[in-house]
């Protein structure tokens, strides 16, 4: 490419071709011819446009002939370096993201253009789970957490992003995370039997919805619901309850057989992976995953376990196209899904040891046991 504007304008040429494509219709293969040439722009748009990132990806730039020689960055740079490919002037939004231990939050620096991209591919990938009717929506969370309009937390970032999902949006905790009964009871009555939609981080639904309703002993009737979530399940793990045991509680206290748990993180909003009824996470044609050795970082079999690598077609802002996490998981099958979408399919398995809790719900102190 001969100048950052040519750069970008093949990327904007490429993410329209991707834009075309079937969320989950293609195989990894075709996906790949599409997904890989905006990935490779955005490569080069970052070089142009991101010192840092071009001081610690430039010897790789002519070894690119495939996603799995795509550079990536350590996720925790966000931590220690200010990473974006915009002026600041052009800076629309910045998205934070901080450990219980860490002193400096990660950042995420959003422009328009790519804050909007976000915004419509979260729209396209989720739809395929609950449909596009706008759903009255119950948000397993307190309306406080909102109130900062200047900088955006991983877990109010994600509120906000569902929000738009639903209507007539009711909090069923309050500030101080205890249950709102009588706003959840007049969210239940008025929508009895009709389709609803849930919205919450999976430890905070685990501790503030589905235990507290195990305690009332008062069950409620969302039999007609769907619960998305996602976060925080090291916690869970820790109390011995793993995605089996969730969703059979959470049909116990409430009657919702639809729960899709989805993997995504702040440093790349909108990619998420949604998991389908087979109990699958699913890589959209927008993203995808590899799994990597964490001892060579060479690229794993189908059925190792490594850590994650997510690649998303979205940030042209800043360098979050193409992440190493801390997530150790494994890619299960390839294009053979039981529920029929295509491309890979994967499981997280936690986080590496001894590495710093983060994340949405992770950054939250619980006030009871």
């Amino acid at each position: 490419m001969s100048n950052s504007t040519d750069t970008y304008q093949s990327y904007l040429s490429a993410f329209a071709n991707l834009q075309q494509q079937p969320v989950y219709g293609l195989n990894q293969r075709q996906k790949e011819q599409y997904l890989f040439p905006a990935l490779h722009c955005l490569h080069q748009h970052h070089q142009f446009n991101c010192i840092e990132y071009k001081n610690m990806t430039q010897f790789t730039s002519n070894d690119i002939q495939q996603l799995a020689n795509l550079p990536f960055l350590a996720v925790k740079l966000f931590k220690q370096l200010r990473l974006q490919s915009v002026e600041n002037s052009q800076i629309y939004k910045v998205l934070q993201s901080s450990g219980t231990t860490a002193a400096q939050p990660a950042q995420v620096f959003l422009d328009k253009d790519t804050s909007a991209r976000q915004s419509k591919v979260l729209v396209k990938i989720l739809q395929e789970s609950i449909g596009k009717q706008r759903l009255p929506m119950l948000i397993i969370d307190c309306p406080s957490v909102l109130k900062d309009k200047a900088k955006f937390s991983a877990r109010g970032a994600g509120i906000q992003g569902l929000a738009f999902f639903g209507r007539d949006h009711t909090y069923a905790l309050n500030d101080d995370m205890q249950p709102n009964w009588p706003a959840v009871n007049e969210f239940t009555e008025k929508y009895a039997g009709q389709p609803v939609l849930l919205f919450g981080f999976t430890f905070m639904v685990w501790l503030y919805f589905i235990q507290a309703l195990q305690q009332r002993k008062q069950p409620i009737d969302l039999s007609q619901g769907i619960l998305l979530h996602s976060g925080g399940w090291k916690k869970l793990e820790d109390q011995k309850v793993d995605n089996s045991a969730f969703k059979q509680a959470l049909e116990q206290v409430c009657g919702i057989q639809k729960s899709y748990n989805f993997y995504g993180m702040a440093e790349q909003v909108g990619s998420v992976f949604v998991e389908c009824d087979a109990g699958h996470l699913h890589t959209p044609s927008f993203a995808d995953v590899i799994v990597r050795d964490p001892y060579t970082f060479s690229q794993s079999e189908v059925g190792q376990t490594g850590l994650i690598q997510v690649l998303s077609a979205l940030p042209s802002s800043y360098p979050g196209h193409s992440l190493l996490t801390e997530d150790l998981g494994s890619i299960i099958g390839i294009d053979n899904c039981p529920c029929g979408r295509m491309g890979k399919i994967f499981t997280v398995h936690g986080r590496l040891p001894k590495t710093e809790v983060r994340g949405c719900s992770d950054t939250h102190q619980a006030v009871r046991a």
